[in-house]
């Protein structure tokens, strides 16, 4: 089949690299990126876990209150140390 494509600028540099590489013709390199595109597209994707984050105790609070930030803040600020 005989066809015309165009390639966006960086992907004509990275097949013109990869014929210059393995000293192939475009043809040849144009076959292979389709093939191995089209069977990664027609292949089913891997399974994969679900990610889960792991639940921590971070102890007390201590400070009393951390409905008000400015408080909060200004117990900071004051110099006291909040841990």
């Amino acid at each position: 089949m005989r066809t015309t494509l165009s390639l966006d600028s960086d992907v004509a540099a990275q097949v013109e690299h990869i014929r210059r590489d393995k000293n192939i013709s475009l043809k040849m390199v144009i076959n292979e990126a389709l093939r191995q595109g089209l069977r990664q597209m027609l292949s089913k994707p891997a399974k994969r876990n679900p990610f889960r984050t792991k639940t921590v105790s971070l102890g007390q609070c201590n400070v009393g209150s951390i409905a008000d930030v400015a408080d909060v803040l200004d117990l900071d600020n004051d110099g006291d140390q909040l841990t």
